[in-house]
């Protein structure tokens, strides 16, 4: 099973002719209210690809948050721990231009409210679950639940984005770390490294943290690094729509393939073959995947290999 704690919102999505500079107003023809938040998106990847997913978190209470709370359980994600709050429910609005780029702007709202009071022990399943986090909810939540989830044996994963701050001792109880260049280069810094690359700085914040670190590099595929292997994942050849949902595309798929049982290489395949099908349709979750989806694509993405 896996328990992602994390953020919801409804994200208001716009296509513009090109993304707004700074001072800078980008005229739409109109916008879509779309289920979003990378906690929740990530549910919903891990969901659609196979597993057990419960998702716990804070929505207001009001209709954005009765749509989030909808349309988790139409996929099949556990909602009895999404708690209401007083706070409105979190908003992202969200540009895309027409190469599948995006800016996002995030109102918190209720998100800030997301507890691992909230998290119930039985659903740590005495070091059976898989807990996966990101940072759209307050990071002491998360480092207290990375601690947690590591003294009673379950998997713990990481996507630090937006990028922030994580400081050493949540890392060194941490399985698995998902950042980009730029975080990874950030968590270098704090751990006192010098790197140089991608393959770099994931070999050495996986072997400074004891975890395994997967670094995404966009178009470019991904690094991933632990137990002292380096692999080098592929990424789908594709004219992206919307590359807004292929983060948690990734993360998420890469949660289930691991709660199933695949080694890393396998997941981490499943893991590029879904961000690669997530930029096929505008909206974070619309184009998210199933796990027959991410079967019958395998060979459009080379299996993963080790780094010489």
């Amino acid at each position: 099973m896996i328990l992602v704690f994390g953020s919801l919102n409804m994200d208001l999505v716009m296509e513009v002719p090109a993304l707004p500079r700074r001072g800078e107003t980008a005229l739409s023809r109109g916008y879509l209210t779309k289920p979003g938040g990378k906690g929740s998106n990530q549910a919903v990847a891990a969901a659609r690809a196979g597993a057990d997913v419960m998702m716990v978190g804070s929505v207001g209470r009001d209709a954005f948050g009765d749509a989030l709370v909808e349309n988790l359980q139409a996929n099949g994600v556990a909602t009895r721990e999404v708690t209401r709050s007083k706070e409105p429910t979190g908003i992202a609005c969200i540009c895309v231009d027409p190469d599948g780029e995006n800016f996002i702007t995030m109102a918190s709202g209720a998100n800030l409210e997301a507890s691992i009071s909230h998290v119930p022990e039985s659903a740590l399943g005495l070091g059976a679950a898989t807990v996966l986090m990101q940072m759209e909810v307050p990071p002491e939540q998360n480092w207290a639940l990375i601690r947690h989830a590591h003294e009673v044996g379950a998997r713990t994963l990481l996507n630090v984005a937006p990028a922030a701050p994580v400081p050493r001792q949540p890392l060194e109880a941490l399985d698995y770390l998902i950042v980009n260049e730029v975080e990874a280069g950030a968590i270098a810094n704090t751990l006192g490294l010098s790197c140089h690359g991608p393959a770099d700085l994931a070999a050495s914040i996986a072997g400074e943290a004891d975890l395994t670190c997967i670094v995404t590099l966009g178009h470019k595929g991904s690094i991933a690094a632990g137990d002292k292997v380096t692999w080098v994942v592929d990424r789908m050849l594709i004219d992206p729509v919307d590359a807004t949902g292929a983060g948690d595309a990734f993360t998420g798929v890469l949660a289930a393939a691991l709660d199933d049982g695949f080694d890393l290489p396998k997941a981490l395949h499943r893991a590029s073959v879904a961000a690669g099908l997530a930029c096929m349709a505008l909206g974070a979750q619309e184009s998210l995947p199933t796990a027959a989806a991410i079967d019958s694509n395998l060979d459009r993405v080379p299996a993963p290999h080790r780094m010489a």
